[in-house]
C-alpha cells in the first residue's frame, strides 16, 4: 500500500512541498531483534523471498537529518523575508530655498490656497530629488510641508522613507548632505521653480508635525511694539495633555529677531524615566542641529530663561510621555531689530563688557570682536567675573561649538572668575557661538596696569589676578593657579611641609580630611594603613569594617556600611519603631524601606524643594524664590528682622536659644513679641502673595542653654495657626540622633543677616555653600569653647560664613535623593567670615531626642 504526505512550509507566499512515500509492508523482527525485513510477495512464485533491509537506526538517523535539513532551510527564508527585509520607518526633517520667488503673507496661513500650492511644488521638487538619488529613490515615501519663512523663501517640511534594516546607515550617510538642485520643467508645475540648500536631518517620529495631527499646533506672529502671550493648554488651573505632542511657531516682521521669555516653567524632572521635554529651535522645524535649549523640571521665577533667534522664526516643541500633573509653561515674545554689529573697539584705562543681551541668553550663530586698547605703556588685564559657555555634547577639554578666545587660547564651558593678560597695550577678544544651543554668556571687565609692578604692594598671581602678600604660602590656594603656594618655604612652628612641598598648617594634620592633596597629611597618623579609626580613636583592622561585630566598642565601625542587618543599638545606629537597629547609616527618608516596619520612611513629606533648577550666582549669593521654603524670618515688635528659623510642621520652628533672652528691657522671651514670616524671600515684600504670617503659642529653649557658653542653644516654636504648605512653604526634615555629616560635607547657610562684619541685613535671603569641618581641627581653633552639641562649618581661609542676624536660622544639608535636612541651627561665632575662625553652629542630632518630646515632630 502506498501513502502520500505533503509538508508545506511558506514565508511571503512562497511554498515548499515534500512528498514523501511511506512504504508499508510487513515487517519481520526475529525473536532477539537482531534484524529486521521487508517481505515482498511476488504473484507468480509460491516460493517466499527475503531481502535483508537497512539497521533501525540507520533509518532513524536519516529522518533526523532530514527533517532538521528542512527545518533549517525553512528557517532561513523566514529570517531572509521577515527580518533581513524588514523595513524601517525612518522621519527626516529639513528645510530648503526657494531661490527665484518672494515671501507673501498668505504662506503663514497653512490653510491657505497660495500655501497647498507652493507646498504641492515643493512635495513634486522633493519626489524628483530623493527618487534622483540611488540610495534614497527606492524607499522614498511622502513628503510634507510644515511652514514657510522668509528668505528668499524658506520651506519646512518633513520626508518618510521605509527603509530595509541593512541599509539604514547609507541611508542616514545620502540624507545628511546638503543638496543643491535646479529643477527641469519636468512639469507645468515645476516649470521655473528653482531649489536651493535642501538639508534633512535624522528626527524623532514624536516631533514631526503633518496635516493629520494638529490638535495641539500653534502658530503666533509678533506684532510691532507688543509683547505676545502664550501657554500650554490648561495653564495654570489644569495639567497639560499627557502623552501629547505640542508646538507653537513663532514668528516676527522680515529682517527683525525674537526675544522669548518662560515667565514660568513647570514640567516633569528631568530625571524620571520618560520624562517630558520643552525644546526651542531657531527654526520653524524641529532639528537638532538648531536647537537652541531644552528643558525640563521646575525653573524658580527667577531664573533666567531668556532666549534670542537669529532670525525671525522659532519653533517650540513639548513632548509629553508622563501622566504626571504638571501646569506647563507661561511665555512671551516679541521681535526686535537685527543686531546690526557685536563687539567693538574699546578705550580708556578700564571698562566692561559682555555677551549680547546678558544676562539673557545669546543668540545662536554670531561673532563678535572686542579690540580693546589701554594708555601706552600699560598692559591690558581682563578679569571674567561670570562665564557660562555651556553646549551639550561638547566634548571634553575641547572648545569647538560656543567658545571665547584670547591670546590664542579658546575658553568655554562654566568657569569661576578667571583673568587673562597681554604683554601690550592692545588685546582681542573673540566670541563665537554656532548655530545650536544657547547659554548665558560672559560679564568681564578690563583694567590697565604697570607691567612692572601689576600688583602695587600686593602678590600677583600667573594668572595676573593680585591677592594680599598675607596670602602667600599660607596654605589655602587664592590664586587659581596655586602659584601662591609654589616655592614656600614652611614655618616649622606652625606649618606642615606637604611631599609636594605645599605648607598647610599644622593642626590640619591627622584630621580626617586630605589637604595636602597627595594625602602626605594623614599618613602619620595614629591609625597606620589599612586599618580603619574609630570614632572613639580606637584603631582596628580595615577587615574588621562591616563584619556585623561592634569591635570599635562604639558601633561606629558598623554605622555606615553598604549592606543593611540588624546590630547592636549604640547611639551612632538608626533604630526603628520596632527597636531593631541596623548597620546602614542615614537610612531615614532615603527612598528605601531598611526598616521591616518600614519606620525609616515615614513622616517623610520634608526637605524637598518646589524648584529643580537654581539659579545661577549672578554678582551675589541672592537666593531664588522658594528655594529655601523652610526658612522663616522672625520679627520682634518694633524691630523687624532679629532671627531666623526653621519650619519642621505645620506648627512647629526651630530656632536658637538665644534670640529668646531678655535684655535692655525688651521682653525676647514671650511669644506676643513676636511675628513669623514664612514663604518670605524679600524682605521689602512681606505681604507679596505666598507670604504667611503667624504668630506663636509658645516659646521653649532648651533648659540647660547657657547664655555665656550658648551651650544647648535651641529653641522650639510653636505657631497659633497651622500653615499650609505651598511652592514656597514646606518643611524641613529633621535627622535622626544617630545621622552623621562628616566632615568635608558642603551645607548650605541662609539668612537675612549682615552680608559683612559690621555691614547692613539683606533684604534678599541670601544662600552659603560652606564645609562641615573635623571636630578635632574645630577644637583647635576655639579652645575650650567647643562642646559636643556644637560643630563647626566654614571655611578656614574665611569668606563664607553666617552673620549677625542669621542666627537661628538653617544648616541645610542635601543628604538622598535632593532631600534636604537640618544639619545645625545658626549660633555664634567670632565675628563674621574671619580666617582659621569658622561660625558655630547647635549639632541638631545630638538634640532630636529633645525636640521630639517638646513638639512630637
Amino acid at each position: 500500500m502506498v501513502i502520500g504526505g505533503i509538508l508545506i512550509a511558506g514565508a511571503n507566499g512562497l511554498f515548499l512541498a515534500f512528498i514523501f512515500l511511506d512504504l508499508s509492508a510487513a515487517l519481520d523482527t526475529n525473536i532477539n531483534g537482531f534484524e529486521e525485513g521487508v517481505e515482498f510477495l511476488p504473484a507468480n512464485n509460491s516460493r517466499k523471498v527475503e531481502k535483508r533491509g537497512p539497521k533501525r537506526w540507520v533509518v532513524l538517523l536519516a529522518l533526523v537529518l532530514f527533517f532538521i535539513l528542512i527545518s533549517l532551510m525553512v528557517g532561513f527564508l523566514v529570517w531572509h523575508f521577515n527580518y533581513k527585509n524588514a523595513r524601517v520607518q525612518k522621519i527626516f526633517n529639513g528645510y530648503l530655498r526657494i531661490t527665484n520667488e518672494n515671501f507673501i503673507d498668505a504662506y503663514e496661513n497653512s490653510n491657505s490656497t497660495e500655501f497647498a500650492n507652493l507646498a504641492g511644488k515643493v512635495k513634486e521638487a522633493l519626489r524628483f530629488l530623493y527618487h534622483g538619488i540611488p540610495a534614497l529613490g527606492p524607499f522614498y515615501k511622502e513628503s510634507g510641508v510644515t511652514a514657510f519663512s522668509e528668505g528668499s523663501i524658506i520651506a519646512y517640511y518633513w520626508s518618510e522613507f521605509s527603509v530595509p534594516q541593512d541599509m539604514v546607515e547609507e541611508v542616514d550617510r545620502a540624507i545628511s548632505k546638503e543638496y543643491v538642485l535646479s529643477l527641469p520643467p519636468r512639469s507645468r508645475a515645476l516649470q521655473s521653480f528653482n531649489v536651493a540648500s535642501v538639508v534633512a536631518f535624522p528626527t524623532d517620529a514624536r516631533t514631526v508635525q503633518t496635516s493629520r495631527d494638529n490638535s495641539c499646533s500653534f502658530s503666533l506672529h509678533a506684532r510691532a511694539g507688543e509683547v505676545t502671550r502664550f501657554t500650554t493648554p490648561g495653564f495654570p488651573d489644569s495639567p497639560y495633555p499627557a502623552r501629547a505632542r505640542c508646538q507653537w511657531a513663532l514668528r516676527g516682521d522680515a529682517d527683525l529677531v525674537l526675544s522669548l521669555t518662560f515667565q514660568s516653567f513647570d514640567v516633569a524632572a528631568c530625571d524620571d524615566d520618560g520624562n517630558d521635554v520643552v525644546m526651542v529651535y531657531d527654526t520653524l522645524t524641529p532639528v537638532e542641529p538648531r536647537a537652541v535649549v531644552q528643558l525640563c523640571g521646575v525653573y524658580p521665577p527667577s531664573y533666567n530663561l531668556t532666549f534670542l533667534s537669529s532670525q525671525n522664526v522659532m519653533l517650540i516643541t513639548l513632548i509629553t510621555n508622563t501622566v504626571r500633573r504638571h501646569p506647563g509653561f507661561k511665555a512671551e515674545f516679541f521681535q526686535l531689530s537685527k543686531m546690526t554689529e557685536c563687539g567693538g573697539h574699546l578705550t580708556g584705562a578700564q571698562g566692561t563688557f559682555n555677551t549680547p543681551y546678558y544676562p539673557g541668553h545669546y543668540p545662536p550663530n554670531i561673532d563678535c570682536t572686542w579690540v580693546i586698547e589701554v594708555p601706552r605703556n600699560q598692559n591690558v588685564k581682563i578679569r571674567f567675573k561670570i562665564f557660562y559657555l555651556v553646549e551639550p555634547h561638547q566634548i571634553v577639554g575641547t572648545c569647538n561649538k560656543d567658545y571665547v578666545e584670547v591670546n590664542g587660547e579658546k575658553y568655554c564651558g562654566e568657569k569661576p572668575q578667571f583673568v587673562v593678560s597681554s604683554s601690550t597695550n592692545k588685546i582681542t577678544v573673540r566670541f563665537h557661538s554656532d548655530e545650536s544651543y544657547t547659554d548665558t554668556g560672559f560679564f568681564a571687565e578690563y583694567l590697565s596696569y604697570d607691567s612692572s609692578d601689576p600688583c602695587p604692594g600686593m602678590f600677583t598671581c600667573k594668572t595676573g589676578r593680585c591677592i594680599s602678600n598675607s596670602l602667600r604660602c599660607d596654605g589655602w590656594a587664592d590664586c587659581t593657579d596655586f602659584s601662591d603656594e609654589l616655592h614656600c618655604v614652611c614655618n616649622a612652628t606652625s606649618q606642615f611641609t606637604c611631599k609636594n612641598k605645599f605648607c598647610k598648617p599644622l593642626f590640619w594634620v591627622c584630621d580626617g580630611l586630605n589637604d595636602c592633596g597627595d594625602n602626605s597629611d594623614e599618613l602619620q597618623c595614629s591609625c597606620p594603613d589599612q586599618t580603619f579609626k574609630c570614632r572613639n580613636g580606637k584603631c582596628i583592622p580595615e577587615s574588621q569594617k562591616c563584619d556585623k561585630k561592634d569591635n570599635c566598642g562604639d558601633g561606629s565601625d558598623e554605622a555606615e556600611c553598604d549592606s543593611v542587618w540588624t546590630v547592636p543599638c549604640t547611639q551612632h545606629t538608626y533604630k526603628c519603631q520596632s527597636g531593631v537597629c541596623l548597620s546602614k547609616g542615614n537610612p531615614e527618608c532615603d527612598g528605601q524601606k531598611d526598616c521591616s516596619d518600614g519606620s525609616d520612611e515615614k513622616n517623610c513629606d520634608c526637605g524637598i524643594r518646589s524648584f529643580s533648577r537654581q539659579s545661577r550666582i549672578v554678582g551675589g549669593q541672592n537666593s531664588d524664590e522658594g528655594e529655601w521654603p523652610w526658612q522663616v524670618s522672625l520679627h520682634a515688635e518694633g524691630q523687624g528682622h532679629i532671627c531666623g528659623a526653621s519650619l519642621i510642621s505645620s506648627t512647629w520652628l526651630v530656632s536658637a536659644a538665644h534670640c529668646f533672652v531678655d535684655e535692655l528691657g525688651i521682653r525676647y522671651s514671650q511669644p506676643s513679641v513676636w511675628t513669623a514670616y514664612l514663604g518670605l524671600h524679600d524682605q521689602s515684600k512681606r505681604s507679596a502673595r505666598g507670604v504667611e504670617e503667624r504668630g506663636f503659642k509658645q516659646i521653649i529653649p532648651h533648659a540647660a542653654f547657657n547664655d555665656y557658653t550658648f551651650d544647648y542653644d535651641i529653641a522650639v516654636l510653636e505657631l497659633d495657626e497651622p500653615v499650609e504648605f505651598s511652592s514656597v512653604i514646606r518643611p524641613i526634615c529633621l535627622p535622626d540622633s544617630s545621622h552623621t555629616f562628616p566632615a568635608g560635607k558642603t551645607i548650605w547657610v541662609t539668612g537675612w543677616g549682615h552680608t559683612k562684619e559690621g555691614g547692613s541685613g539683606a533684604l534678599v535671603l541670601q544662600k552659603g555653600e560652606i564645609r562641615v569641618i573635623n571636630q578635632t581641627t574645630c577644637e583647635s581653633l576655639l579652645p575650650n569653647q567647643v562642646t559636643p552639641r556644637m560643630m563647626c562649618v566654614g571655611f578656614l581661609n574665611g569668606g563664607v560664613d553666617a552673620c549677625q542676624g542669621d542666627s537661628g536660622g538653617p544648616l541645610s544639608s542635601v543628604e538622598n535623593d535632593g532631600r534636604m535636612f537640618l544639619a545645625g541651627v545658626v549660633s555664634w561665632g567670632e565675628g563674621c567670615a574671619r580666617r582659621n575662625k569658622p561660625g558655630v553652629y547647635t549639632r541638631v542630632p545630638t538634640l532630636r531626642d529633645w525636640i521630639k518630646e517638646k513638639t512630637g515632630v
